[in-house]
């Protein structure tokens, strides 16, 4: 998110971008406060009637929601009107929308629109708003996994196996400097990787179907014993290799996802207590978003996949006594779960790499989550339900041109989940287009994503501009017109 101030078109749009929480010294807030055209500390002024003051002094047009109804919001500043437009969602301070920070309606009739998509929020519930409905053309959400981690872009595994079936999570390697460091070895192979049933295994432009194979030599050995023995570091051919449990220890800003490695890193089942020989389904969500029905659906998937475990994170531990005992009770063994302490940000997205399947939510689908493991390129099945929060998972699916992992019921959920995990070349082929896909799509195209919500926010201009009131943003060849005009 913290590239979208700096990439609008200057000469159409000044952003504003006012902060409700004092400086914690990241480097995201840094990039925000040199590329936005002009950045304040509200929580400097404590005052809600002040703060309103400042925002409608700087003649802001359309003034966006960042928060909604999360900790640290303050939703007051909106009820005073100090914009003619103001947004549930992304954007800038000067008309009243909702956007990203709080998955739902504000309900508050001082909020004009909310920017959603025609998945997230079709037009037929558009009565459960209390805003008028702003459609993004592909999805709402975005996620700067791009910017913030672009060593996830390629990746390289080892063939630890030797016996003609390559497993591409397993031992990972991701790193900037990674193909320098795979030209530095002998013997790497290149496997094609075929994204549709009826392609060819060919190549992209981008390389995005192509995986090197390190095979076991001398290279893969040091690897292999660094992770073995808990080493942090080696050096191969003079690149660095670290160990991805290790990266707080190398660089703390790197491990934040503040700053890219600078170094190749080594991601392994081993590390995590995996099974190297299992499907692995896992989810990274909050363990409250799991309820009763969820967690039998999962049971029962994991029953129908005899050699499958399911992998989640102890968020919070107290949580997993009673995951575990609710699963014992619907007949699967402990050690058919396995939990995982929660890691820094970008430990927790690089690790997603090593999962075959990520099964999501429907009461509440994994929205930032979901966008983690989507750019780790493991697919993710969801069952869009009746509210925005549970129907985000679909819209990025969508997006990703992924839509057979979108279930319309619980039944197929299931059957989505279990072909996955019995159906070997049809799971090497829906990782391929994830993998490939979300490189191709828009789905983590922030710029393309900036492009499209300044046509939304020039037809709510256009549209506040002719006097009339806010109506729903729907028909989307109509921001493209008014683009055009």
């Amino acid at each position: 998110m913290q590239s979208i101030p700096g990439m609008h078109i200057s000469d159409k749009f000044e952003v504003f971008c006012y902060a409700l929480s004092p400086d914690d010294s990241t480097n995201f807030r840094v990039k925000v406060i040199a590329e936005a055209n002009h950045f304040t500390d509200l929580s400097q002024i404590p005052c809600n009637g002040k703060a309103a003051d400042r925002i409608h002094q700087d003649g802001i047009h359309i003034l966006v929601n960042m928060n909604g109804y999360t900790k640290g919001a303050r939703n007051e500043l909106f009820a005073l009107r100090p914009a003619p437009i103001q947004v549930s969602g992304l954007g800038d301070l000067s008309a009243s929308t909702m956007w990203l920070g709080y998955p739902g309606t504000s309900g508050a009739p001082f909020m004009d629109y909310i920017i959603t998509d025609k998945e997230t929020s079709p037009a037929d519930v558009a009565e459960q708003y209390s805003e008028k409905l702003a459609y993004m053309p592909h999805t709402f959400f975005i996620g700067d996994h791009a910017n913030m981690f672009p060593h996830l872009k390629k990746k390289a595994v080892i063939d630890f196996k030797s016996n003609g079936h390559i497993f591409d999570n397993r031992i990972v390697l991701n790193g900037i400097d990674l193909k320098a460091f795979l030209d530095s070895l002998p013997d790497v192979k290149v496997v094609k990787m075929k994204c549709d049933v009826n392609q060819e295994a060919v190549p992209d432009s981008n390389g995005a179907l192509s995986m090197p194979v390190i095979p076991m030599n001398t290279a893969a050995e040091a690897v292999i014993n660094m992770i073995n023995q808990g080493q942090i570091q080696v050096t191969i051919n003079g690149y660095t290799i670290s160990n991805g449990l290790a990266t707080t220890q190398i660089n703390n800003k790197a491990a934040t996802g503040e700053e890219v490695p600078r170094t190749i890193v080594v991601t392994t089942r081993s590390q995590y207590g995996l099974p190297e020989d299992s499907i692995v389904y896992c989810n990274f969500n909050q363990l409250y978003k799991i309820d009763p029905p969820t967690l039998q659906m999962w049971a029962n998937i994991l029953k129908r996949v005899p050699n499958s475990v399911l992998w989640l994170l102890r968020f919070p531990a107290v949580g997993e006594p009673n995951i575990q005992q609710y699963a014992q009770n619907m007949g699967l063994p402990a050690s058919r779960i396995i939990f995982s302490p929660v890691a820094p940000k970008e430990e927790h997205v690089r690790r997603g790499q090593l999962a075959d399947v990520c099964l999501d939510t429907p009461l509440c689908n994994g929205h930032t989550t979901g966008m983690d493991v989507l750019w780790a390129g493991t697919p993710m099945v969801t069952m869009p339900g009746e509210t925005l929060a549970s129907r985000v998972a679909a819209s990025q699916l969508t997006c990703l041109g992924c839509p057979e992992l979108i279930a319309p019921s619980r039944q197929e959920y299931e059957d989505v989940a279990v072909k996955l995990g019995s159906d070997m070349e049809y799971l090497k082929m829906i990782r391929a287009r994830v993998w490939k896909q979300r490189i191709c799509s828009p789905l983590f195209n922030t710029k393309q994503y900036t492009t499209d919500l300044e046509k939304l926010y020039l037809q709510m201009w256009e549209h506040h501009s002719c006097g009339k009131k806010p109506d729903h943003l729907i028909n989307l060849f109509q921001i493209e017109s008014s683009e055009s005009a």
